[in-house]
């Protein structure tokens, strides 16, 4: 899917073009956005600039997609574009935005903002797996890779089940940010072998690196500390010795690329 297996995770309202291509020197993607889509998910996103959030909000939510990726159509890294919205069809139109750019559309499925749950994103699209599965088809529909991006400890939420009834629904990548449930990687990863698992929370080192590997992750990302250079280099360089000493599992070794 990538290399090196490090990928910059979104900061709502940070991760443009420029953040990825600065975080390019030790990752091998970069996760654009979040993008709110349509109506309901940018009134939403108003209200939570309102209160202090920062949040992408253009006038062209597409042609604004279209742009921050052709601004990395040189760099070193693969970019991806996570978005929000309440409706199916600027989730098909978007991933043909990134499919025409061999990018990466990531569904929002993680957010916990009371605004984003109101109109049906984030937690409350994960926790309606047919409704989630329908995202992933009209995207993967569009010829884009598609990525799902899921939190843990989300009350009446089985991950497992959800990551076996995405990859069914043609996902690629599920993008699990673990919070204090780091082993619920190993979980998903053992339910759905054909994903490609990106973990997330707390990777700072060799430490938190080998954990979420040796859970059967393929790659992890970084999350805040994607802006700083020291932690982006750490990290890479505990990947690359993991790798290089043949840490990854075997059984899972045919679905990273």
């Amino acid at each position: 899917m990538f290399e090196p297996r490090v990928a910059l995770a979104s900061l709502s309202g940070e991760s443009d073009a420029d953040w990825a291509r600065a975080g390019s020197d030790h990752a091998g993607a970069a996760f654009l956005g979040g993008v709110a889509l349509d109506e309901a998910t940018r009134d939403a996103a108003r209200e939570m600039v309102a209160r202090d959030r920062t949040e992408f909000l253009p006038r062209d939510p597409l042609a604004f997609v279209g742009r921050e990726l052709d601004a990395l159509s040189d760099a070193p890294v693969h970019p991806g574009v996570n978005v929000r919205s309440a409706t199916l069809d600027p989730v098909s139109a978007v991933a043909g935005v990134c499919a025409d750019r061999d990018a990466i559309v990531e569904i929002n499925a993680h957010c916990r903002q009371a605004e984003m749950c109101d109109v049906g994103c984030g937690e409350s699209l994960l926790r309606d797996t047919d409704r989630l599965c329908e995202y992933v088809a009209v995207a993967s529909d569009a010829g884009a890779d598609v990525s799902v991006k899921v939190r843990t400890e989300v009350s009446g939420v089985d991950l497992a089940e959800t990551a076996r009834a995405i990859e069914a629904a043609g996902a690629d990548v599920i993008h699990v940010d673990a919070m204090d449930t780091e082993s619920a990687v190993a979980d998903v990863a053992a339910a759905a072998p054909g994903l490609f698992v990106v973990a997330n929370n707390g990777v700072r080192g060799p430490e938190s690196v080998r954990e979420y590997l040796r859970y059967g992750a393929d790659a992890v990302s970084i999350g805040r500390p994607s802006t700083e250079p020291r932690i982006r280099r750490r990290v890479r360089r505990a990947v690359d010795a993991w790798f290089a000493d043949g840490g990854g599992d075997p059984r899972r070794a045919s679905n990273r690329d």
